[in-house]
Formats: structure tokens, sequence, C-alpha cells
């Protein structure tokens, strides 16, 4: 039993508009779901992914308004780390990103959104679907196609390997790196030396990592993670998957989260995105928290007016 890699990558944002402005319009992605937090029903919760909303691309933000902003430290995502497919991609993105881009190396290009989000973009081989939105500024050849992974800060990473690989069945990859590779796709998990100071969980810091299972072996997994003794959630259903939740050794937040039903579940896969979408649990709320959202333009029509 073998996890597919990343699935998401779920942030926080203060601000949605901006929010939206940068992601998919800077960064190219597609807003496949605009809907609410189902633990707090009265923020937005914004899926930016591929053209299809897949597994593997997905990067999702929490709005709070006003929120603080955060800092990672130990037991936190710090980076999100994206593939792409040639130096000429890493100097398109290069140019395009500006001043947000923070360091260069051989094969990569860091950069940082508007609250301090760190990612990074890498030249990387792989067998692997590449995911790609469509955009009208960004030649498909060039775009981004899907994570490669995440790095974390950890005080003591030896901590998390017996966790790591018996429970989850991550492959170690070097002295810090793990990889979740299944029959479709790998995502890497990677460590580095945590900093002095404290984290702070707000605005441009990761809440949570979650990795993706096939739909029938979410309960196995629920199961082995209570055999191992995490302190696992029960299965959530969020409509457009099923989750659970644990922390790792480390203090990082994991989600296990199931390949589907997905995002056209309640909409047309060509209209992803343009409206607020409410799961069935939810849809008697739509006259409460309608008015309170922020509201959001349709980056596809801005992008097309462009």
């Amino acid at each position: 039993m073998k996890l597919e890699g990343v699935h998401h990558v779920t942030a926080i944002t203060a601000d949605a508009p901006r929010n939206v402005e940068f992601y998919a319009g800077l960064l190219g992605l597609r807003l496949v779901k605009k809907t609410v937090n189902q633990d707090d029903p009265t923020v937005y919760h914004l899926f930016y992914a591929d053209e299809r909303g897949d597994p593997g691309s997905d990067i999702t933000f929490f709005e709070y308004p006003g929120a603080r902003q955060g800092r990672a430290g130990a037991g936190m995502v710090h980076t999100v780390r994206w593939r792409v497919a040639s130096d000429e991609a890493l100097d398109f993105w290069q140019k395009r990103l500006d001043n947000h881009a923070v360091a260069g190396g051989r094969g990569s290009l860091a950069f940082v959104d508007p609250e301090g989000l760190r990612h990074e973009l890498a030249i990387v081989e792989t067998d692997d679907e590449p995911l790609l939105a469509d955009h009208p500024e960004v030649p498909a050849e060039l775009a981004l196609q899907g994570f490669d992974g995440v790095r974390a800060f950890s005080p003591d990473p030896d901590r998390s390997r017996e966790f790591l690989a018996q429970t989850l069945e991550f492959e170690p990859r070097g002295a810090e790196r793990w990889e979740a590779r299944g029959e479709q796709r790998g995502g890497f998990y990677e460590y580095d030396t945590a900093p002095e100071s404290p984290g702070i969980g707000g605005a441009g810091t990761v809440h949570h990592v979650a990795w993706a299972s096939p739909l029938d072996q979410h309960a196995a997994w629920h199961e082995r993670l209570a055999a191992a003794g995490a302190q696992v959630t029960p299965i959530i259903d969020r409509f457009y998957f099923k989750s659970i939740y644990f922390r790792e050794p480390s203090g990082v937040l994991f989600e296990i989260a199931t390949i589907g039903p997905g995002f056209a579940t309640d909409e047309p896969i060509e209209h992803l995105g343009e409206r607020l979408s409410l799961p069935p649990d939810f849809e008697h709320l739509r006259s409460q928290v309608e008015p309170v959202l922020t509201p959001l333009p349709n980056p596809r029509e801005a992008a097309a007016a462009r």
C-alpha cells in the first residue's frame, strides 16, 4: 500500500483577491474550486490546480482577512517545490516572477508569494504525467507541471524516521529526504534544520500537506495509523475527497486525502471555480456566508480581457 505523492498543500492567506491574482494570474494555475472552509464556513477555501483539478497540482488557501503575518518554524512546512521541464522554463519564470524571485541556482529557482510563502521551481525528469493549467500568458511547455514535494523544518528528523519508513512506507532518498511513490505519481518530503525562532501560524504559512490515497485504500490507511499509535482523526467526508489528519513525529500536520470523487462532482469541468460551490451539507448556509465573503473576480475572464 503506497501513497501517490502529494495530493494538495493548504496554506493561509489574509487577502483572497491578491491571492487569486498571484496564483491564478501570475503563476498561471486554474482556480478550480471556490468554496468554504468546512470547519469554519465563514471563510473561503480556494483551490488552484491544473486544468482538471488533479491531485498532485493542487495548492489551497484558507482566507482569514486581517490574519497576522506568519513565520515557518519547527514542525511546519516552509517550502513548496514545483516541477518544470527545462532551463527555458526557469528563464521564463525568472523574468515573469521578477521581484518575487529570491534565489536561483543550477536547475532551480526560489521565490515567495506576496505574503512570504516560499516556493521552488525545479527541473525534474520524471515519467509522471505533467499536470498543466491553460493560461494565455504561459506557454504549455513552460508551465508548472505539478508538485515535486515539500520541505519542512525539524529539530530532530531522526524521531520521524521509523514512522515515515514503516507506517507511511516512504522510501529514503538521502539523509533527510523521503519519497512517497505509488503506481501513478511520486512526491518528496525533505527536512531542513529548524530555526531557533519558533514558528508562527498565519498568513504566508502552510497549514498542512496532504498525501494522495486511492479511494479503496483510505480506510486501511486509517487503520494502519491508529495501530501505529498516531492520533488520527476519524475519516471526514469533504465531498470532493475524503480525509484523515494526524501529526507526524516532527510535528508537521499531515492529511491523507482520497483521489476522487473530484472537483467536477458539483459543477462541469469547463466551469470549475466560477461560482461559490457549497457541498450539500453546507448549501443551507449560502444566504449567510455569501454576504460575508470577499467578492472575487473570475480569473479566466480577467486573463482573457488583458
